[in-house]
């Protein structure tokens, strides 16, 4: 997938109130770990609170993030999909163009079969 980086956080609060926060590049590896410890002891119920809400409004914002990412990529796959389409439609349409320019005086039979060749590549293309 491009875009941003794919990293998995996690968070571990011990007995002691001690928070591991590790965070995992999925595409390289790479992980790093932070510890954070409170200097008074324990953190208090309300920064546990305020920490665990904050965990879940990040884990929210990077599943939109994520989301965003995936429908962007997408949408740019299949434009430039169509691009190579379309510019290999031309090179087609092109050559019987061109055919035509040096065949002006061909058999009906001749223009009824690059007519029927032409709508064969062109539903290739579809």
């Amino acid at each position: 997938m491009r875009g941003g980086p794919q990293i998995n956080v996690g968070f571990d609060v011990d007995v002691d109130g001690i928070v591991e926060v590790t965070a995992k590049d999925r595409s390289t590896g790479l992980k790093k770990k932070i510890t954070i410890t409170n200097k008074h002891g324990r953190l208090s119920s309300e920064e546990m609170r305020r920490m665990v809400r904050e965990a879940e409004r990040y884990k929210a914002e990077d599943e939109e993030a994520k989301k965003k990412v995936k429908a962007k990529n997408l949408l740019e796959n299949y434009a430039f999909e169509m691009r190579d389409r379309v510019k290999n439609l031309e090179k087609v349409v092109g050559a019987t163009i061109e055919w035509l320019d040096t065949n002006s005086l061909a058999e009906a039979d001749e223009f009824e079969y690059k007519m029927k060749e032409l709508e064969e590549r062109v539903l290739k293309f579809m």
